[in-house]
């Protein structure tokens, strides 16, 4: 399962807005480096995947680990570009859909706010249909009924 769609916007807005709070800069380069299937909403998810790309500090051609440029003039440029020409992300964005990048998402965004985002964007919820268990559960609660009844008693 996916973040909600104020989920994403308030991970967006952390994002886009505390990289130059040093207390933030490692949950924000670790949500970096989240897979973007985790952002439900579809212009959401290019908006992460453009801060994604474009954000990356390209080291060397190897096989090095991904890593972020988190804070300082290149992230606010990459911020700022967006902000003033949504359509470098998506063609039918407007500036009035990207109004939030940049703003602080508020007080009740805080660590253990990011743990549990963390969890709800690796949250597999389990697909187990209701009717089949439940008749399956009492198909063998049954047969075991019926074993009991059927041994003789010594």
């Amino acid at each position: 399962m996916a973040l909600n769609t104020e989920d994403g916007r308030k991970m967006l807005q952390l994002l886009t807005s505390r990289y130059n709070d040093w207390k933030w800069r490692k949950k924000l380069e670790k949500t970096l480096s989240l897979p973007q299937s985790g952002v439900g909403d579809e212009v959401q998810q290019a908006l992460f995947l453009y801060l994604k790309q474009h954000l990356k500090a390209y080291k060397s051609r190897r096989a090095d680990p991904d890593s972020w440029i988190v804070g300082g003039f290149a992230t606010m440029q990459v911020v700022n570009r967006i902000k003033a020409s949504p359509e470098v992300v998506r063609p039918d964005l407007t500036t009035d859909s990207v109004s939030y990048i940049g703003m602080d998402p508020g007080e009740d965004v805080t660590e253990a706010w990011w743990d549990d985002m963390l969890v709800a964007w690796f949250d597999v919820p389990e697909t187990e249909p209701a009717g089949e268990t439940d008749s399956a559960e009492a198909a063998a609660i049954d047969d075991a009924t019926a074993m009991i009844a059927e041994k003789p008693t010594v």
